[in-house]
């Protein structure tokens, strides 16, 4: 790079005005020059979704030295995309996605809109990083969180990331006993939904839940190190093809 200042690229799910992504956006200051492309809304649970028959605006919300933020009426990879295909003047050194409000462990990675835009990263070969607080409170303490984002995001612009790998960062709230590097804890949402009536007396369906961890034991989770005070970072493969099975498939005859 030279001289030339890393570009970082920061985004969520969770709207611009989120007390995550703008502490996000302070830790980020000094590494680099920073342009923040963020919904303008609540986008939690998108995933990858993005507007095929909705018009994408964007405009200006803040600008000071060395950051300029836009907000966007898409999704998260909405965002991404608008970005780097319109208003991005190169290719950035780096994306960052987040602080998002909650965890996005284990089989969560697959419905997140914060993850969806770090893949998105990935995809268009960012190095592409997505970070969670496990704190859903509106006033949650950030600074742990981003204290670790600014110690990862500089190791990630001087090293880089594989092709077609992101990583996945959540951290526990309260106090931080370290950082494990782990495997996505297998499991699955169940009791999704609540019953409930409207005004009406008619049906309609909450949706809760409580996540099922198949490998509670498994040292090496993602889970497991949320639960013992440890902060999670999994390496995630965009390319989802399942290479093991593939030579059985093979030989099936259709």
């Amino acid at each position: 790079m030279g001289n030339r200042k890393p570009l970082i690229l920061v985004t969520n799910d969770d709207g611009y005005q989120a007390k995550g992504i703008n502490s996000l956006m302070e830790a980020m200051k000094g590494l680099g020059e920073i342009i923040v492309f963020a919904p303008d809304t609540h986008q939690s649970g998108m995933s990858s979704a993005i507007s095929t028959s909705l018009p994408l605006r964007a405009r200006v919300y803040h600008r000071e030295e060395g950051l300029t933020a836009y907000m966007c009426n898409g999704t998260p990879v909405d965002c991404v995309k608008l970005a780097l295909n319109e208003f991005v003047p190169r290719k950035p050194d780096l994306l960052v996605s987040g602080i998002n409000h909650g965890s996005n462990a284990g089989i969560s990675v697959i419905y997140s809109g914060t993850m969806g835009a770090a893949i998105e990263g990935c995809i268009f070969e960012v190095p592409s990083i997505g970070f969670s607080l496990c704190d859903f409170s509106a006033d949650a303490d950030f600074s742990a969180t981003a204290s670790l984002a600014r110690r990862l995001a500089a190791r990630v612009i001087g090293t880089g990331l594989p092709r077609g790998v992101c990583l996945n960062v959540n951290v526990p709230a309260g106090e931080i006993k370290g950082v494990r590097m782990t495997t996505q804890t297998e499991g699955k949402w169940v009791n999704e939904y609540q019953p409930s009536q409207d005004g009406l007396g008619r049906d309609v369906f909450w949706m809760t839940g409580n996540f099922e961890n198949w490998e509670a034991d498994n040292v090496d989770s993602d889970e497991w190190a949320l639960a013992n005070g440890y902060a999670a970072v999994v390496p995630v493969k965009i390319n989802m093809t399942a290479y093991d099975f593939l030579p059985e498939l093979k030989k099936w005859e259709i």
